[in-house]
């Protein structure tokens, strides 16, 4: 052991430190990320992709739902999940993150709402509350639309049928993906007939779907408002301090990531052509998110990010 810690420290002196930053630069060169196929998330994991890009790393994302995300971060196949929603996500903090096996980083969104909401509509027909649905049961045809399989939310919606919960227990839950799902919702407003969701914000659909309204009585299940972390696989901030410590600055806003998104929608461009123009307009804020973070060469940031835009 001795003699390796010599030969590891002629290496760093006759290098002057560069060989050590070498090998953790190539160790973290590549970032690997996890996306459900939510518009949220698709927004800020190509923000963090943008910056990366600039800094000389590579952001590799895969779509996976949240139960795999969670166990490719348990197993260290994934370094970073930037949709940990709380409390919507209360089962998978108490598997993964209380035990120790993820890690929640930081608060990168906070404010948000996550839970059932209808039309204007539907709540002007006295739909107001989730004790309220199975008054308009017929109307509903019992369906709810929920997100992809294995979603914490639609977790959630599972139980409230099975307790019998606000009478609910012979309610079924349709799930598919975010996109099916809103264009199942766009389908029914149309018609004007009577369709519940899962809705949260920010997101499109809060200006897409018209006086669209979120239900109350489900706090018990989807708290009340909430906040959004970032969560990563153990021990990635000791790993790779320099990536970890630009997700520890990265934080977002509901009116940055509703403007992302909304672009990306109204004039079908990509995620990160909607994220430049948005810090084209606002580059303050990246005084902020690279603040003490370095490129992969070990040189400033900011100036290297900002010559990408």
């Amino acid at each position: 052991m001795m003699k390796l810690f010599a030969t590891l420290a002629v290496g760093v002196m006759s290098m002057g430190g560069v060989a050590a930053y070498a090998a953790d630069a190539a160790s973290c060169s590549t970032v690997k990320m996890a996306d459900p196929g939510w518009s949220d998330i698709a927004a800020t994991n190509a923000t963090a992709g943008f910056l990366l890009d600039g800094m000389g790393y590579k952001a590799k994302v895969d779509t996976l739902a949240v139960p795999i995300a969670y166990g490719g971060l348990k197993d260290g196949q994934m370094d970073v999940f930037l949709g940990n929603w709380m409390p919507a996500q209360q089962g998978f903090y108490d598997k993964f993150i209380a035990t120790g096996d993820v890690t929640q980083y930081a608060k990168n969104l906070e404010g948000t709402e996550f839970t059932l909401a209808v039309p204007d509509y539907v709540y002007d027909a006295g739909v107001h509350n989730f004790a309220d649905l199975n008054k308009f049961a017929d109307k509903f045809h019992k369906k709810v639309y929920g997100i992809g399989s294995g979603a914490p939310a639609n977790a959630s919606i599972q139980e409230i049928i099975k307790k019998n919960e606000f009478d609910l227990g012979d309610w079924k839950l349709v799930e598919s993906s975010e996109q099916a799902m809103l264009a199942e919702v766009q389908r029914n407003v149309k018609k004007k007939e009577f369709v519940v969701f899962l809705g949260w914000t920010p997101h499109p659909m809060n200006v897409q779907i018209k006086g669209m309204h979120y239900l109350k009585g489900g706090e018990k299940y989807f708290g009340d408002t909430g906040s959004v972390y970032t969560v990563t696989r153990k021990g990635y901030a000791d790993a790779c301090p320099n990536v970890a410590k630009l997700f520890s600055n990265l934080t977002f806003t509901q009116d940055m990531e509703n403007t992302i998104m909304k672009n990306v929608v109204d004039n079908k461009i990509s995620n990160t052509e909607a994220v430049k123009a948005w810090l084209k307009e606002n580059p303050a804020v990246l005084e902020k998110w690279l603040s003490g973070v370095k490129t992969i060469d070990d040189k400033d940031a900011l100036p290297a990010v900002k010559a990408k835009l």
